[in-house]
C-alpha cells in the first residue's frame, strides 16, 4: 500500500499524494524544473542542494536510472515532487527504477499531486520552503517554520570536493596530480563549488588535462599548479554568503584566464564589483532563449539558477555580453581587458540542449590568445 504524505509550504497550501523513495520528511526549497528528460541529471545536480525539485513533465522514471549519467556521485535534491512515477522502466541501459534510486540516497519523494498547480502558485507567488511529511498539515507548518531557510544556508561547503582530484573519465577517485601537467597539454582546474561532471567531460574531450580544485583552495595554490585556465564552476546558493570565495576570486583576475558558468558567473561578478540579486521564481529547465549581442545569435540553453546579476551600475570595464529574452536578466559577462568571460546558463547542458557547448572552444582559444598564465 502506498503512504500518503503532504506538501506542505510555508504559505499554508497543502498538496497530498502517494510516497515514493525514502520514507522520511524532507524539507528545503521548493523549485520547478521544465525539462523533458533528463531527471537523473537533475537529482545529481549539486546546484540543487537544498532544494525540493517539481519536474512539470508529467511522467518521470519511465527510462530507469543508468550508471552513466549522474552529474555527481549522489543524488543532492532535498526531495523530489512529480505528477507520476513510473515503477516499471523500459531501457536497455537502465539498473534500477527511480524508486531505488531515491531509496539507496535517502531521499522522499511524493508523486500523484497536481504538479501545474504547485507550479503556478510558484510562478505566481514566488519560491518558498516546503516541507515533505506524512504528519499532519498542521504540524507540519510549525515544524517547517522552525527550519532553517534555503537563503540563509552555505551549501557550498556541503557539495564540493575535500580535496580534489584529476578527472579520469568516470569519478573521483583518481589522485590529485603534484606534478607539471604533461607537455603540449593545457590543465584546465575547476574550482568545485558544485560542479557537474560534464563540465570535466567536456574539457578532457578537447585534450585538456582536468583538475577539480575544493571551493576554498587558496589563489596562491592554484596559480602554483600553473593552469593554463581556470573554469569557476556552477554551485548552489545565494553568492552573498561567499565572500571568502569571492575575495579569492579576486586574487585571479588578470593572473589567469577565467570563465565561469552559473554560480561561477555570479562569483565572478562580484569579484568585480557587481551585484547580485534573487529572482523571484529562478530559471531552471532546458529551454531558455540567450541572445548573443556580439552576434544577435539566439540559442536555446539549459538552466538552473535561483541569482542573477544586477545588470545596472556594472564597474568599469565591464560589459554585458548575453541576455535571457524571456525577462531580459543578465546572461553572460564579459571585461574588456581581462582575460574572463561569464555565462548564467549552462554550456555543458545535462540535461539541456548542447548548443552552448562551443564556449568550452572560446574558453580554450582565449587560454591561447592570453599564453596561459599571466
Amino acid at each position: 500500500m502506498s503512504r500518503v504524505i503532504h506538501l506542505v509550504l510555508e504559505d499554508g497550501s497543502v498538496f497530498t499524494g502517494e510516497s515514493f523513495g525514502a520514507e522520511r520528511r524532507g524539507w528545503g526549497e521548493v523549485v520547478f524544473n521544465t525539462t523533458m528528460t533528463g531527471y537523473q541529471e537533475v537529482l545529481t545536480d549539486p546546484s540543487y542542494a537544498g532544494q525540493v525539485v517539481a519536474l512539470t513533465y508529467p511522467l518521470v522514471g519511465n527510462y530507469g536510472i543508468n550508471l552513466a549519467d549522474s552529474e555527481s556521485h549522489r543524488i543532492r535534491v532535498a526531495g523530489l515532487i512529480v505528477r507520476q512515477h513510473c515503477d516499471l522502466p523500459s531501457h536497455s541501459d537502465s539498473a534500477m527504477t527511480l524508486d531505488a534510486f531515491l531509496k539507496e540516497y535517502d531521499v522522499p519523494g511524493i508523486s500523484g499531486i497536481d504538479t501545474r498547480a504547485l507550479t503556478r502558485r510558484l510562478r505566481t507567488q514566488g519560491v518558498m520552503m516546503g516541507l515533505l511529511t506524512d504528519e499532519a498539515p498542521e504540524q507540519g507548518l510549525r515544524r517547517l517554520a522552525e527550519a532553517p531557510r534555503y537563503d540563509d544556508l552555505d551549501l557550498v561547503s556541503t557539495v564540493s570536493t575535500a580535496g580534489g582530484y584529476l578527472w579520469n573519465g568516470r569519478d573521483e577517485t583518481a589522485a590529485f596530480p603534484t606534478g607539471p601537467a604533461p607537455a603540449g597539454v593545457r590543465r584546465i582546474l575547476v574550482t568545485d563549488v558544485g560542479l557537474k561532471y560534464n563540465i570535466l567531460r567536456l574539457l578532457q574531450s578537447r585534450g585538456c588535462e582536468v583538475v577539480a580544485v575544493p571551493a576554498t583552495m587558496p589563489a596562491a595554490d592554484m596559480l602554483a599548479m600553473r593552469p593554463a585556465g581556470i573554469l569557476l564552476s556552477p554551485g548552489p546558493g545565494d553568492p552573498e554568503l561567499l565572500a571568502g570565495i569571492v575575495a579569492n576570486v579576486q586574487e585571479l583576475l588578470g593572473r589567469v584566464p577565467l570563465m565561469g558558468i552559473c554560480l561561477g558567473h555570479q562569483l565572478a561578478a562580484r569579484a568585480l564589483g557587481a551585484r547580485t540579486y534573487k529572482l523571484k521564481f529562478g530559471h531552471r529547465g532546458g529551454n531558455h532563449p540567450v541572445q548573443d549581442l556580439a552576434t544577435g545569435r539566439v540559442n536555446i540553453t539549459a538552466q538552473n539558477h535561483g541569482y542573477a546579476v544586477d545588470g545596472n551600475d556594472l564597474p568599469a570595464g565591464v560589459e554585458i555580453s548575453h541576455v535571457n529574452l524571456n525577462d531580459n536578466t543578465v546572461e553572460g559577462l564579459a571585461h574588456r581587458e581581462l582575460p574572463l568571460f561569464t555565462i548564467q546558463y549552462h554550456s555543458e547542458a545535462s540535461p539541456g540542449p548542447r548548443d552552448n557547448e562551443y564556449l568550452f572552444d572560446r574558453f580554450l582559444n582565449m587560454i591561447d590568445d592570453n599564453g596561459g598564465p599571466v
